[in-house]
Parts: C-alpha cells; structure tokens; sequence
C-alpha cells in the first residue's frame, strides 16, 4: 500500500491509517462503556456514524481490515466443522456443595482450615466470593493484547474453537487496555440476559424459528453456531472469572486482585462480588445473593467461594481434578405447581421399578419439566400424592426434577391411593414377578438375567474377575454388544463368534479371538462362582462360597425354599427369601439351564457341613499391601481354614492383617486395641490352623 498516494478526495493512506485507528479506539471504548459498563456514553445514532465511516476506510483500504477491527464481529464464513483445542492449562469443574443453607459455608471453610493445619485460634481464612452464572465456560486467549483463539471447556482437557462466533461478542474486547501480558488467558462465562432472552425467543417465534428452553442453552447454542453471523445476531454477554496460561506477567497475591486487573485490561468482571474473610463471611455473601437472585438481570444457580491468596490455593491444591480451594455453594431448587396426569415406573440397571409421575408440562428452574421421580412405595404414601393432583415440583439441585407434594386444597373428590404393586405386579420391561423386600423400599424385578433392562449390569456382573472372570469384557464392549442387540442373556456370550465381535468398533480380529479364548476358560468354573456370577440380589462371595458348601449341587440349591435356605451359615430370613425368589423366577431357571446347556460346568459333590478349625468364628481385616501374599490369597488361606475376612474395621474384628502402606484401618485397630499381625504372623497363625485342625 502506497502511503502517500491520495484517493478522489485528496486523502492519502497514510491519513486512512490514522483515522482507522482513531476510529477503532473511539469505537473500542464506546463498546466497553455500553456492554461492560453498562452506561452509554453517546447515542446509538452517533455509534452507527462512526462505525459506518470505519467500514468504508476499510473498504477502501482493505489492508487497514485488522483482525481486532470492530467490523470483524459480524458475519464470516460459515465453518464446517469446530477444531479441536487442547487446553495449555485444563478448565476443570469445582465441586459442589449441596447443603443450601448457611452451614453448607461453615462446612468448606472447616475443609480448607483442615486442610491448611490451622487451629481454632489462627486467623480467619480470606475468600474471594462470587456468583456461580448459568451459562457457557469458555476461555479466550490473548497474545500481546489481542483475542487470537476462543474455545469451549468440552471435556476439561480438549474443547472446542469458537473463535469466529466468539467474536462477535461485543462484550468481549477483541484487544485489551493497556500493557497486556504476552500471553494471557481468560477463563469466564459467556450468557444471556433474562430480557436479551426474551427478545431473543420473541424474534424466533416470529420468525418461526426454535424456541429455546432457557438462557443457558439459548447461550451454548449461539456460540457452537457453524455460521458466525447467527452468532452475531444473539445478544450474548460476558464476565470473566480466572485465568488459565499466563506468560510474561507478575500475577498479584490474590484472585480478587486478579479480577481487578481483568476488570482493569477492559474484560467484564460482575460486580456482584466481595473478599470475605471465615465461614460468617461466605455465609453472609450467600444470603445477601439469595435475596437479590430473582432481582438479577441474569440466571445464577449458587455462588463461588474460592482461597483468596494465590499462595493457599497453590498449597492446598487439588483432589481428583477438582481445587480444594474452591467450593459452588448451591441455593434451594426452584417449585412450580403442575397437574400430575398419571404415574409409571422406570426399570433401573438393578431391577428396581422407581415410579416416575407424569405431568402437565411446566416451566421450573430454567426448563420445562413433563415428569419427576416419586421414588418409592414409602415415599408417594409419605406425601399421599395421587393420580389427577395438583402437585409443587422441584428441581432437586436445579437439576433433578421431583415431587414435593401435593395441594391438597386443589384436590377434587377422593382420587383411589396408588399402590405399586397393584399397577405393576409383573415388571414392564420383561414380565417378570415384582418383588418388594419386607425392610426395603424398593420394589424389584426378580428376573436378573433375563430383564432387558438389567441386561448390562447383570452381563458386567457375570463377567466379573471373581464371578466367571472373562477377561477383556468391560463396560464399553458390553454397551456395544446390547445396543447392538447381538447379546441379550449370558448364554449369548457362548454363542459369540469372531466375525460378530470383529465388526464393533476398537474390536480387531486379535482383540475378538482373545476375548473368545476368555469366554471359552470361563466354560469350567466353580460353583460358587457360578453362583456368584448370577447376581442374586445380597448373595456375595462369601454367601456364594457357603451355599456351594451347604448344597453341593446346584439342584439342590434351586429346590430349597426358605427354611433350608436359612440353615446355612449366615444365611437370614432377608437373604433366604431373595435367593428364593431368584429362583423362583422362570425366567432366571431357563437362562441356568441354557448357560448349562452351552457347556458352563463346574465340579460337585456331597453338602458339606461348616469348616471347622481354630479361625472359625474368627473375622479378620485386611490393610496394606503384604510382601508375598495378595489380597486374594490371604483372604482365601482365612476362609478355607474358617475364618471371615471383613472389608472395615470394628470392635467385632479379631486380627488385623497388615501390610505396607496401611491406612486409616491401621489407625483404628490401634486405637481399639485390637490384635494385629504382619505376613509372617498371619502365616504362623494359619501353620497352627493346620496343626491343631
């Protein structure tokens, strides 16, 4: 571009460049008064003339079009495709504190105390407080002062770019203020007003366009647009709230000096924030923006507590890939009142029937709700909530809607009680029998291996390393192999041949012949394996051993009724009637026959009565990671030789067997003064087992 070259009217380009510039700056500030501040500093009209006197220098100087130019918001190529964006510094979730009410505060401040090692008479811990928006994460990267790369959190590790459609977001300054760092990542919340919202859902109804449920998905929506000028036309906002990588600058001592200086590179920071210092702090923020929730101009659905020193967090770090150091502080769940027409049952992965209400759709906690869980028999009769009821609904944690209860001034006549097992007295996934447990809530389907709707868990079961131990049958492949249809029952699995399991996806021709070879080793097994393998509901290992012991045979163990059943050791009236039922189901006894049938076998032989010896009657505890002997083997040398081997601790526990690396169970057995034993004392107590047996 030659710079001193005029156009028709005597300018050169050298005076564009100038005025460009001045423009964009001018324009610049315009934005962040309006959208961030929120206090206009000139009229739309006026805006509009500057921002039309920009477009046409740049029209006529495209090479004055700069990737931070106001005009670059809008528009673009529509994107085929969203790029994969692998976060420098991961955008992890925090985790959740559930209890809405003011001790929900004093419990993460006693966490961080303890965490910190500090007493009661150290200082109060300082905390950056703030509102937890219901919106979309998204981190913006800026290089020398200038946004270069927006993407979403996707899975914490990798997400999204949405650079173009991010863009358009006038809240977001496509260049900060001031001397911005090299390199400088900002992580907040992009959202929707309640009235941007508003206008937006009347304008798609006009236009016959989806109507969206609720800001949120309005906002997320927006942004994973593949056309940016759909984007643009979204009234979409932004706070920012941390940081990610950070390259070239000295970070202040605290978050909320962080936020400052966020506030201070021209980025919108929400003013609704405060440093509070002790648990009286966080919880007096909490109530403050209890109060003002349903005034703000936004959706929030708690508040954010987090350390603020950076020193602390750095030193009280993280769990799993959630901070120590910060807490999301929940509110009640929003109710709404709504006509309950009917009541279903939904089969759970356990065969548990939880009744499920119907209801006439309505609008609570930011979406529309058309059912909620009842839970159980105990529950519907606690709340004697009836077909036809005029019902108050909640979100449970602004996520799982339930019935509360119902208005019984709306009540018309005397609508018949529902009962459970009168509607469904078979199950409605398989019409097996629908048992309910004399101490439970709970009603179950009895048909564990045949139910459709048990069919993963009880495949997953049956699998298992101490059931029938088929080696490379996880979760995902067992997915595949129902959704798929190709496996519906355990007996499926002995019918399995290469070329089926080849097809599914990561599932080669070697991966195929080794899961075969698998299936085929576990065709002879043990019959308390077997047994334990059917997943009988309360039937462990243990059970699983002494019924083997007790019958000997399977048959025998089919035939029993309760009474023989609770003449094996440890064997009650609970665990007895659920073996019974097992049993008793058609359904369960054609699969065993059809696994036989397919070559699953085992050794029997005559009942056994107890094992006797000096470890029987005696529980034992394992801790710690033993020299030689594995969990496995030393808990099977107990049991063969009498003994039990529980998983905690108690004033019942006879021995404690402990190894490198012992924990809290050490402690404990400590403190009760309880015996314990290392290898060497365990193997010198089973050599005199043997002796004395």
């Amino acid at each position: 571009m030659d710079l001193f070259a005029e156009d028709g009217r005597g300018e050169t380009a050298a005076d564009a460049a100038a005025r460009a510039a001045a423009l964009r700056a001018e324009i610049a500030r315009h934005d962040h008064a309006y959208y961030v501040l929120d206090a206009p500093t000139i009229p739309d009209a006026e805006y509009d003339r500057l921002f039309r006197e920009l477009q046409a220098i740049e029209r006529a100087y495209p090479a004055l079009r700069s990737a931070d130019s106001p005009t670059q918001r809008v528009g673009g190529k529509a994107l085929a495709q969203f790029a994969a964006v692998r976060h420098r510094v991961p955008m992890l979730s925090i985790s959740t504190e559930t209890d809405t009410e003011a001790s929900g505060a004093f419990a993460f401040d006693a966490r961080v105390r303890r965490a910190l090692g500090l007493d009661e008479d150290d200082a109060a811990v300082a905390y950056a407080a703030e509102l937890k928006f219901d919106g979309l994460a998204i981190s913006l990267r800026y290089e020398d002062g200038v946004l270069v790369q927006a993407a979403t959190r996707g899975d914490g590790e990798t997400g999204e770019d949405v650079t173009s459609n991010v863009r358009t977001v006038k809240a977001i300054p496509l260049r900060l203020l001031g001397e911005a760092p090299p390199v400088l990542e900002v992580r907040g919340e992009i959202y929707l007003r309640r009235d941007d919202f508003e206008r937006l859902n009347a304008r798609q109804a006009e236009a016959g366009e989806k109507i969206f449920v609720n800001p949120r998905n309005a906002a997320a929506g927006s942004i994973r647009q593949l056309d940016p000028g759909i984007a643009a036309r979204r009234p979409l906002s932004f706070y920012a709230y941390g940081l990610g990588e950070v390259a070239g600058w000295t970070l202040p001592a605290t978050h909320t000096e962080v936020l400052d200086a966020l506030a201070a590179f021209g980025l919108p920071v929400c003013g609704h924030r405060a440093q509070v210092r002790g648990a009286e702090g966080l919880a007096a923020f909490h109530a403050r923006i209890g109060a003002l929730r349903d005034t703000l101009p936004f959706d929030i659905d708690g508040v954010v507590y987090k350390v603020d020193a950076l020193a602390l967090q750095q030193q009280l770090g993280f769990v799993t890939r959630e901070p120590r150091w910060a807490v999301a502080h929940k509110y009640p769940a929003q109710e709404a009142v709504t006509l309950l027409r009917d009541i279903e049952v939904q089969v759970g992965r356990t065969g548990a029937l939880t009744p499920v209400a119907r209801l006439e759709p309505v609008f609570v906690g930011g979406v529309t709700v058309t059912n909620a869980t009842l839970h159980n028999q105990d529950e519907i009769d606690r709340k004697d909530v009836r077909i036809g009821d005029w019902v108050i609904v909640r979100r449970a944690g602004d996520v799982i809607p339930e019935v509360v209860a119902p208005v019984l001034e709306r009540r018309s006549g005397e609508p018949p009680r529902f009962v459970l097992l009168d509607k469904f007295p078979t199950c409605p996934v398989c019409g097996s029998h629908v048992v309910r447990g004399e101490d439970e809530a709970v009603a179950r389907c009895t048909g564990g291996l045949f139910c459709p709707a048990q069919r993963k868990q009880a495949l997953l079961h049956f699998a298992s390393r101490r059931a029938m131990d088929i080696e490379g049958l996880g979760d995902k492949l067992v997915d595949q192999l129902v959704d798929a249809a190709i496996v519906k029952t355990p007996v499926d699995l002995y019918r399995l041949g290469v070329l089926a399991l080849a097809n599914l996806e990561r599932m080669g021709e070697k991966s195929a012949q080794n899961l075969l070879m698998a299936i085929e080793k576990s065709r002879g097994t043990t019959l308390a394996r077997f047994i334990f393998a059917l997943g009988i509901r309360n039937v462990g290992e243990a059970t699983a051993r002494d019924l083997a012991r007790h019958f000997g045979k399977l048959d025998a163990l089919i035939a029993a009724d309760v009474d023989a059943l609770q003449q094996v050791p440890d064997v009650g009236p609970i665990v007895a009637k659920c073996i019974a039922e097992f049993f008793a189901e058609p359904h369960n006894r054609e699969v065993i026959e059809q696994l036989r049938a397919a070559g699953v076998h085992w050794a029997e032989g005559e009942p056994q009565g107890s094992v006797a010896g000096a470890l029987a009657g005696k529980t034992f505890v394992l801790t710690g990671t033993l020299p030689t002997l594995s969990r496995d083997e030393a808990k099977a040398r107990i049991e063969a030789r009498g003994g039990k081997v529980a998983g905690s601790v108690s004033k019942k526990t006879h021995y404690v067997v402990a190894g490198a690396e012992a924990g809290s169970k050490l402690e404990k057995a400590q403190a009760l003064g309880l015996a314990i034993l290392d290898e060497d004392g365990l193997r010198v107590l089973l050599n005199e087992t043997d002796t004395n047996a």
